[in-house]
């Protein structure tokens, strides 16, 4: 599609107030593009996106423009998703990129991934294993404390199970214990994929610094967490084997063929997985390779 066709599309929704623009001054005048409180509103009734909490200043303009470099970075991260499904005959859409899923940790915190990206191996059409992704974008803007501190929080979703109420507590009695917050979600633990712009090798220093402490530790052994430079990410593709495991990075894996060790657990049936937001993956849930 020629850029001036998106100019009038992305100017017609303007005019509908679905969408707005802003202008970065130290950019070259760049534009950026985002949605209005009405657009959030609309999108949310997507299935895609329902039963996910929308960012809080996704529609406030000094925070978009704030937030447009790493936004844009967010963004060519997931167009490499997207260009390499299409390379390669698989299954990744524009929608299969979902930016900054809520997920609670307990006492009012949470963990929010850049993204939540699925993705389907095989060719269209088939029944291919589903995988999904947390994504996590570093810009060289956080340090490396911060960054290693990205692991511990998702050990910490990993084992979080919210307490019931007290009368399910009591209608529980005796039975299976109460799952973690996430199988609400998934089939089993989205792997986890940090990519880094401009970090050099001291994100990957930070990581792997983190990953010997007991609490990501035992996360480690269920969860892939791999991690990859952006640039080699645009020059050979995602599916490359240009990531390296957070527990050896010494050696370079492919991403969707870096198999969790953790098998899935059937969660009680009144608490089962809530896949619905994505009508296309409930047919892969049956072979679902997280």
């Amino acid at each position: 599609m020629r850029i001036e066709q998106t100019r009038r599309r992305l100017a017609k929704l303007r005019t509908e107030g679905l969408v707005d623009r802003t202008t970065l001054p130290q950019r070259g005048r760049l534009r950026v593009w985002f949605p209005t409180p009405y657009g959030v509103q609309i999108a949310c009734e997507w299935p895609e996106p329902r039963g996910r909490r929308p960012p809080r200043t996704v529609s406030d303009r000094t925070a978009v423009r704030l937030r447009a470099g790493h936004a844009l970075t967010v963004t060519e991260t997931a167009l490499a998703f997207l260009q390499d499904a299409r390379n390669r005959g698989e299954v990744c859409r524009p929608l299969d990129w979902i930016p900054e899923v809520h997920h609670p940790l307990g006492g009012g915190e949470a963990i929010i991934p850049d993204a939540l990206l699925f993705y389907r191996r095989g060719r269209e059409g088939g029944e291919g294993a589903m995988l999904r992704a947390f994504v996590e974008v570093d810009r060289a803007t956080m340090g490396p404390k911060r960054l290693a501190a990205k692991l511990t929080a998702y050990a910490r979703l990993h084992r979080y199970m919210p307490a019931p109420a007290p009368a399910t507590r009591r209608r529980l009695a005796g039975q299976e214990p109460w799952p973690e917050e996430w199988r609400r979600h998934y089939p089993l633990f989205p792997r986890l994929l940090f990519v880094l712009d401009g970090t050099g090798p001291t994100g990957i220093t930070a990581l792997r610094a983190a990953a010997v402490n007991p609490a990501p530790a035992g996360f480690l052994r269920d969860v892939p967490v791999l991690v990859a430079p952006l640039a080699d990410l645009l020059q050979g593709g995602p599916s490359e084997p240009v990531w390296r495991p957070v527990r050896d990075p010494g050696s370079t894996v492919s991403w969707s063929h870096s198999q969790s060790l953790e098998t899935p657990r059937a969660a009680p049936a009144h608490h089962g997985e809530a896949a619905a937001h994505h009508p296309d993956h409930s047919k892969s849930q049956r072979c679902a390779a997280s």
